[in-house]
């Protein structure tokens, strides 16, 4: 499973939920990532990988870097996928 993020850096606090930006016409839904760590040397990228398998309920190593090594967006492999995580990638997206 490929899911696109938006990492935001220097947070007061480290996060998955929320959508950035508007989905649709072709454009896949973005998850909001919020992490401690500043973007020096991968630092805000490692943290942001924890914190997606930490959402997902998956190991570290499930989830993969594809896209965006220096970029705030990037994109992520989840691989294996839990079963249930396109209930928790909605869930995230629109939390109560």
């Amino acid at each position: 499973m490929r899911i696109t993020v938006r990492v935001q850096p220097g947070a007061s606090r480290t996060a998955v939920g929320g959508q950035y930006g508007e989905a649709g016409a072709g454009q896949p839904a973005v998850l909001v990532v919020r992490v401690r760590q500043r973007a020096v040397d991968g630092a805000a990228t490692a943290a942001a990988l924890e914190a997606v398998a930490a959402a997902f309920g998956a190991r570290r190593s499930a989830v993969r870097l594809v896209a965006g090594e220096r970029s705030r967006t990037k994109v992520l492999e989840l691989e294996p996928a839990p079963a249930d995580a396109a209930e928790r990638f909605e869930a995230l997206l629109h939390p109560l």
